[in-house]
């Protein structure tokens, strides 16, 4: 079986798995843990927003375009995609399969170069990350090779 990771993540938390066989069972290969995304928002900024008046004289607070928390999410893909792009160009890989919570999915997705997204055989929209690694296996499609999974 040619080397296929299987990346289960949300925006605080990945492991990335392997797997012997194309149904064979998923062996732990590395682990991050991203704790500023859970930090609460409170947390991470260390004043209160900018205000300004409407034209009543009523005062408003300026809404930042991106949370802080979203901020640490996509650096956390950021740092994922980069990861996995080494892998590639390295040729540790050849087949990505990714599992993430259906918001970072997107963030890891839009975070990877283009040649690692052509590895990408699946993805699934589910936060797994909780879960030991003979449940992720069964909530997995029957077999991990890339002319059996879908997009």
């Amino acid at each position: 079986m040619p080397n296929t990771w299987i990346v289960v993540a949300d925006s605080g938390s990945a492991r990335i798995f392997m797997a012997d066989s194309p149904t064979g069972k998923l062996v732990e290969r590395e682990d991050y843990a991203h704790s500023e995304a859970r930090i609460p928002e409170r947390r991470l900024v260390s004043d209160r927003k900018g205000q300004t008046m409407n034209s009543q004289g009523r005062r408003h607070a300026f809404s930042g375009a991106v949370s802080p928390q979203e901020t640490e999410s996509l650096a956390f893909a950021k740092l994922l995609a980069e990861r996995l792009e080494g892998a590639r160009a390295t040729g540790e890989l050849d087949h990505i399969v990714l599992v993430a919570a259906p918001e970072f999915l997107g963030r890891l997705r839009a975070a990877l170069d283009g040649e690692t997204r052509k590895r990408v055989d699946a993805e699934l929209a589910l936060n797994l990350t909780t879960l030991r690694a003979d449940e992720i296996r069964a909530r997995l499609l029957e077999k991990l090779e890339p002319t059996g999974l879908a997009h």
